[in-house]
């Protein structure tokens, strides 16, 4: 009986085949950590909705709140895409259009159902006043982001906003709203029902939007260096500031706008102040030299 055929080798390419471990597929686009500032812009511009909605319910304290967290936010997303790298055109734009929402429609019509609509369809004037202001600031400020090489803003100028930014506005014009609360708590409901008065909260919605379009330069604390003889006091103060935050917030958070009102002449000081010593030293570098005489 004749042996039977041997069996044909089969190729090494068949079982590297057969035994290849799988790899993951792998897809295109943007990695989560790139996405994570534009979720919190989202997150701000959901916390302004949600603001009016509490407003509409005349839920006053519940729509100041999330005015505020819509602050925080907006205060975390920037600094947290330069942290990851994520910056965007796309991401720019979205912060300025949830800022618009928050910090300019959000709070004008908070004031207005709080305190302006009781003079009828003039007390909407004002709050429609500074949400355009709160629009051109941001307009301006997207504008400034596509200056050419050739048109470079000063150095001192860098740690300079032009005129109040949108957030900050917007905690000053709710001075009224947070302040009235403070009272009310207190029991001065006289001094409450005096600042909720329309003719009030109207000037103070025209000098907050006045300022937001102004050119006056407010610091921006990006890149703020405090002098060590400051260090010290400044870190008390901020935790007294703390303090009373966690003890009486409405009273902290009026407070807050009429610092941050204290500190513009001492702003706009240190820009001129930038500003001469600048344009001295290059009056100084451009002045030919002078021969001596022999």
């Amino acid at each position: 009986m004749s042996d039977p055929a041997p069996r044909k080798a089969q190729p090494l390419h068949r079982f590297s085949r057969r035994f290849r471990p799988r790899t993951r597929p792998r897809f295109e686009g943007a990695s989560f950590n790139r996405l994570i500032p534009n979720i919190l812009t989202m997150l701000g511009l959901c916390a302004g909705l949600v603001a009016i909605r509490f407003a509409i319910d005349g839920r006053w304290p519940q729509a100041a709140t999330f005015i505020v967290v819509a602050g925080v936010i907006d205060g975390l997303d920037g600094r947290l895409a330069r942290l990851l790298k994520a910056t965007s055109r796309f991401g720019a734009e979205f912060d300025s259009l949830a800022d618009f929402l928050s910090f300019g429609v959000a709070p004008a019509l908070v004031l207005y159902l709080w305190s302006m609509q009781a003079v009828g369809p003039l007390g909407f004037v004002p709050c429609l006043l500074f949400a355009v202001c709160s629009s051109l600031r941001l307009a301006r400020f997207n504008a400034s982001l596509d200056i050419g090489p050739g048109k470079p803003k000063p150095a001192y100028a860098y740690n300079f906003f032009t005129g109040v930014p949108a957030p900050a506005g917007a905690g000053c014009a709710l001075f009224p709203l947070f302040a009235a609360i403070a009272f009310g708590e207190w029991g001065w409901d006289g001094f409450a029902a005096a600042i909720r008065h329309p003719v009030f909260v109207g000037i103070v919605l025209v000098a907050v939007g006045a300022m937001m379009v102004s050119t006056l330069p407010t610091w921006s604390f990006k890149n703020f260096k405090v002098p060590r003889a400051a260090i010290l006091p400044l870190l008390l103060g901020v935790g007294c500031y703390v303090a009373l935050l966690v003890a009486e917030p409405w009273a902290a958070l009026a407070a807050a706008g009429v610092i941050y009102l204290g500190m513009l002449p001492f702003s706009v000081r240190s820009y001129l102040a930038l500003k001469a010593e600048a344009e001295a030293l290059i009056e100084q570098v451009a002045e030919p030299a002078t021969p001596k005489a022999g």
